[in-house]
């Protein structure tokens, strides 16, 4: 089937299939390169004849020039990699150009002077000249010595990206950064083809297999100019580059609407996002909801919508927008007080110093307005939160020594969540020297230095547990348990306003950390008990839609992807 009955027919299928654009144009290329894209024409000159014209022109510039780069002409049939027409042929890359290869250590930059066009510089397919990078004119006649790019030639990149290629639209004098070769065609009128193929799949994937490297892979020149491309008769090239052209640029039109309903969506997601959290009474936040509802299938088709999707409903659950008040709830001033009696029998004690609890701490104002029920409460009044201080694991034990107690670290804390893959272990002797920090009963984690800083999991094992040194824990005062729904306070310092609180007076030093000052500082809206339940229990019920709402967008996903895929590979 013709590439552009393709289009039309499977434009929807590539218009909802994730990369379908992009797998439409790796088609287009494809279908190019194998002779499927347009008819031959019997009456062209064959490819062999155009050679022969190459191959003149390179032995008057091996004359002329002492001209150094080619490869063998001999192709084995095994290296002919797919089928081409007739009147095609094989040939080597080296046999085509000269390489300008500049190898080697990359001449001093300065802030203004003669450009230089390094690897970041080629992108696929065009020459984009951010990052601007220049060198003296001194430097540029000590370094230009292997041959002066034009307009016209090919850059191709050997490394760090491997196989960018674009032809050279520069008019201005240049220098060329190692990690890049200019090839200059011996028959410029091949340019445009030439780096069409170099950019197809075909190509690129018999540069892969002669690329050598591990963590960054790249390519030699001398491996580079020995692999096999495909060399149309020259009018049948021209038909290719135009049929080409017209198609990527249905393509450009296809990948604008793309991103003009993306964007779309975007704007109505944040409108409704903002209509939903300004709401200042019951019937505007009825009205907000019952749009998102209306539109929940435009709205949330995308990952990174519902992704938004559950910081709003953690975030309305935190103003007291989620679930609605009840007159009948003892108000959380209450609820305050028993916490706040109960917390002075412990002062002296391990969990409270003396003088902790503060009048001025229930006083506090902030910018979120929250229910009349309601009160901002500091974490230092509400919990016993610590750290391991004045103490380092020396040495931990494998998890089957008898006594073996498993330690939190940064890397287990996720958000919500704990993480108990590659736990480390000490023994009951060093664990006995640490009930400050031990980990006992229900209780939030959270990372206050090095990697996932700010992530809050909670913790919920009944065996004993450890902290490790970048991990705190926020834990109810002793009788206080049953005082407070902890959950509730896991969804806050998951939301976005309970991420401003942690990240408030975050420490800019070479490795961010937040002081266990600001810990105990975090302002924490608390509901009555009975609301804080009823919070938790809806929070739970809508993150379970959201789980399946991200299962369907998967399963969609995946179907339509499978779909395309499999048109694609019956078109080939």
């Amino acid at each position: 089937m013709e590439a552009q009955v393709l289009l039309d027919k499977y434009f929807e299928t590539a218009f909802s299939a994730p990369d379908g654009v992009k797998k439409l144009r790796e088609l287009i290329l494809s279908l190019a390169m194998q002779g499927k894209l347009v008819p031959q024409d019997p009456s062209d000159q064959p490819a062999s004849e155009l050679l022969k014209e190459i191959e003149a022109e390179k032995e008057r510039l091996v004359k002329k020039e002492g001209l150094k780069t080619s490869a063998q002409t001999y192709i084995n049939q095994d290296e002919k990699y797919i089928e081409t027409p007739k009147s095609w042929e094989y040939c080597r890359l080296g046999n085509l150009a000269k390489f300008i290869d500049y190898r080697g250590k990359t001449p001093m930059k300065v802030d203004s002077g003669i450009p230089l066009i390094t690897a970041k510089n080629i992108r696929f397919g065009f020459i984009n000249r951010e990052p601007y990078e220049y060198i003296t004119e001194e430097e540029y006649k000590k370094w230009m010595t292997r041959g002066f790019p034009k307009i016209g030639d090919l850059l191709f990149t050997t490394e760090a990206p491997l196989g960018n290629v674009a032809i050279i639209d520069i008019k201005e004098r240049f220098a060329l950064a190692q990690r890049v070769i200019c090839l200059q065609l011996h028959k410029p009128d091949i340019a445009t083809f030439v780096k069409l193929l170099m950019m197809s799949n075909i190509f690129q994937e018999q540069l892969s297999n002669n690329a050598t490297g591990m963590t960054a892979k790249g390519i030699k020149a001398s491996r580079l100019k020995e692999i096999p491309i495909l060399l149309p008769p020259l009018a049948e090239q021209y038909r290719i580059v135009e049929k080409i052209d017209r198609l990527m640029e249905q393509c450009d039109r296809l990948e604008k609407l793309r991103k003009e309903h993306h964007q779309k969506r975007l704007i109505i997601h944040t409108a409704a996002r903002d209509r939903l959290l300004n709401a200042t009474d019951q019937k505007s936040l009825n009205q907000s909801w019952n749009f998102i509802q209306n539109n929940f299938g435009e709205l949330y088709s995308v990952k990174e919508n519902v992704s938004e999707l559950r910081k709003i409903i953690l975030q309305l659950a935190v103003m007291g927008k989620l679930v609605p008040q009840d007159p009948n709830d003892p108000p959380a001033s209450e609820l305050l007080n028993l916490i706040e009696n109960q917390a002075k029998k412990l002062i002296d004690k391990k969990q409270l110093k003396k003088g902790q609890i503060t009048k001025d701490s229930k006083n506090i104002h902030t910018n979120i307005n929250i229910p009349l029920s309601w009160m901002w409460v500091k974490g230092i009044d509400l919990f016993f939160i610590t750290k391991l201080a004045g103490f380092e694991y020396t040495e931990y034990i494998k998890l089957l020594d008898h006594g073996a107690i498993p330690v939190i670290r940064a890397q287990n804390v996720r958000p919500f969540r704990l993480d108990t893959q590659n736990l480390k272990y000490i023994d009951l002797k060093t664990s006995s020297l640490l009930d400050r920090c031990a980990l006992v009963k229900k209780s939030l984690l959270i990372t206050f230095i090095g990697a996932g800083i700010g992530d809050v999991a909670l913790f919920n094992f009944k065996e004993r547990w450890h902290l490790a040194p970048n991990v705190a824990k926020i834990e109810p005062f002793t009788n206080c348990e049953d005082l407070i729904n902890l959950n509730y306070f896991l969804y806050f310092l998951n939301s976005p306003i309970g991420k401003n609180e942690i990240f408030k007076h975050l420490k800019s030093t070479a490795q961010p950390s937040i002081s266990m000052g600001t810990i105990r500082d975090i302002n924490y809206p608390v509901p009555p008990l009975p609301e804080q339940c009823r919070i938790v229990e809806k929070v739970d019920q809508l993150m379970k839609m959201c789980d399946q709402v991200e299962q369907q967008i998967e399963q969609s996903t995946d179907k339509r992807s499978k779909l395309l895929n499999a048109i694609l590979s019956n078109i080939q």
